[in-house]
Order: structure tokens, then sequence, then C-alpha cells
């Protein structure tokens, strides 16, 4: 392509990075599938992000999928291509065009906007039941790294956070008076969410051993051995050393508490508009994915109690 359209994806790094405020995750994400849009582009003959077509984003897209990527990835570098355009539109690089009928609703100009990735299979997120949440945090290690370890296990499955709103949480996010925790979401988007009481006796002890580890103004809620703010992967190794040492055979992540937090709110008859707030969701239909779960659940004590529902050996 011409240096030109090149110059525009940098313009949309920026534009990502500065204005939308998304994480460096999504950044490079869209970025790598925008990569992959520009080498389809130059072998296409393409020299201009405007003489782009809905037929030729179909091609780039079957060409993907054909290739070996998942539904989901293609899925994922469409919505790239979508974002992509929906920012040319803005800056006028592309021209806009009314849809079927001259229809004032259906204006349009990005060529992503119809094309839609091959379905993808409905895959369930895995949960800790209660039992086995309860073995996890059982934790009688009084050392200050347990203690730490402990409550922020305990924050995870209690207000149903992400690993990044936990890693971004300063001391002035938590209101233990209140026991409520501030995150900042997907989005940049603010939510206040309650903290339980066994996880508010879990901070209240990391917070006594916390003075002695905290280098001189971090505010950072979290901390490693070196007094800094924890990070991602410290989090997600500290989960999995936790997990093997409580003797729990499955593989257990930082997002494993969300989903377990989300389906077991659901099992004990929470309503599905309220759990979407606390998870910070922006689309029910995003939440709606845990129901299924929860029906599983309800699925399993039916074949287990229900004289017609038992199942010969």
């Amino acid at each position: 392509m011409s240096p030109e359209a090149s110059d525009w994806l940098e313009r949309f790094r920026c534009y990502l990075a500065n204005e939308r405020r998304a994480s460096l995750h999504t950044v490079s994400s869209y970025l790598r599938d925008l990569g992959a849009l520009s080498a389809f582009c130059a072998r296409e003959g393409i020299p201009r992000w405007s003489d782009l077509d809905a037929a030729r984003v179909r091609m780039f897209a079957a060409k993907a999928h054909a290739g070996g990527l998942a539904p989901r990835s293609v899925q994922r570098r469409l919505s790239a291509v979508r974002s992509f355009y929906d920012f040319l539109l803005r800056e006028a690089q592309v021209q806009r065009e009314r849809g079927a009928g001259g229809d004032l609703r259906a204006l349009r100009g990005n060529p992503a906007i119809e094309v839609r990735a091959p379905k993808a299979a409905r895959r369930l997120p895995g949960t800790l039941d209660a039992d086995q949440m309860a073995r996890l945090l059982a934790i009688t290690d009084t050392t200050p790294i347990a203690v730490r370890d402990c409550a922020m296990m305990e924050l995870l499955y209690s207000s149903g956070l992400r690993l990044a709103e936990l890693t971004g949480l300063d001391l002035e996010h938590l209101d233990l008076c209140d026991r409520t925790v501030r995150v900042l979401g997907k989005g940049r988007k603010e939510r206040i969410v309650p903290v339980g009481g066994k996880a508010v006796q879990a901070l209240e002890r990391w917070l006594k051993q916390r003075a002695a580890w905290a280098a001189e103004a971090e505010q950072a809620l979290f901390l490693g051995r070196g007094g800094r703010r924890l990070g991602r992967r410290q989090i997600e190794k500290r989960i999995f050393y936790w997990a093997r040492r409580q003797g729990l055979p499955q593989h257990v992540y930082p997002h494993l508490f969300r989903h377990s937090f989300a389906s077991h709110l659901l099992e004990s008859g929470a309503e599905l508009r309220g759990v979407q707030e606390l998870l910070g969701h922006a689309d029910i239909a995003t939440t709606q994915i845990y129901t299924h779960l929860d029906f599983q659940h309800l699925a399993r004590i039916y074949d287990a109690a229900h004289p017609r529902a038992r199942r010969k050996s």
C-alpha cells in the first residue's frame, strides 16, 4: 500500500491509545489484525483504504478462515477493520454511502459493516464450584506474601474483577468502611462494586503488612517484593501456585474467579441485569452466557434427584 495509507495506521494507533484509552493489549491486537489487512491489500493491488470494498473484506475474512484462523479470531479481525474504518470516516478519508433505498438510517461507508465472521461454537466459560473455591481460599499461611495473595484472590472472587481491573487498583479506590471498590473497566468505564465480608477481612490483614513493603509514594494496592505495583504475569503465577498447593486438579487462572462469581450469583437467584451491572458488561448478551452455566447446575441436580431422570449404570 502507499506510504500515506500506512501513515493512517499510525494515526489510528495514536487514536486508540490517546482518545479511546484502549489497553496496550487491544492496541497491539488491532494493529496486528490491520497489518494482515494491509498485506492482503498489497497482494490484491489495492493502494488506498478508500478502494477497499465489502467483497474484498469478505474475501480477506474467508482466506483467513481457510488458512486455519479460528472463527473468534476472524471475528476479532473484522472488529478491528470496522473500528479502523469508523476512524477513517470520522477523518473524512473514505466516503459515506447511503444504504438500500437511500434510507438515512443505513448511511454507511464502512466496507466491513455487513461482513460476518464464520459462526463459532458456543464455548461456556470454566468455573470452580463453591466448595472448590472455598478450598482454594482456605489459606492458613500467615507470611506477608500469603496474606497478600489471599487478599487478591478474595477480592477477585468477591467483586468479580477482571485481572486488568485488579492490577490497576490504588489505595484510594478501596473503601473498607463502605465495603466497596471503585474499578476502571473496559472502555475506561468506572463502576463501584461491593466487597464481601471475607474479602474485607483479608484486605485488612494485607493493609497491615503492605506498609512494610511499599516503595516511597507507591499508591498501588497490591505490591511485589520490590515495593512496586504487582503485574499481571506475577498474579497469574501466584494463583497457579496456590491452586497446586491447595490440591485443585484443574487449571486455575484469574478470569476463572470472575466466571465463578457470576455463575454462583445466578445459582443463588440473582437477577441477570444485576449481574450485568456488577460485571460491567455493556451488553446483556455477554452476561447471558452464565445462564447456560446455571442451567447445567440445575440439570445436574435434576438428573441426580428426579426418579425418572436417573440413568441406569
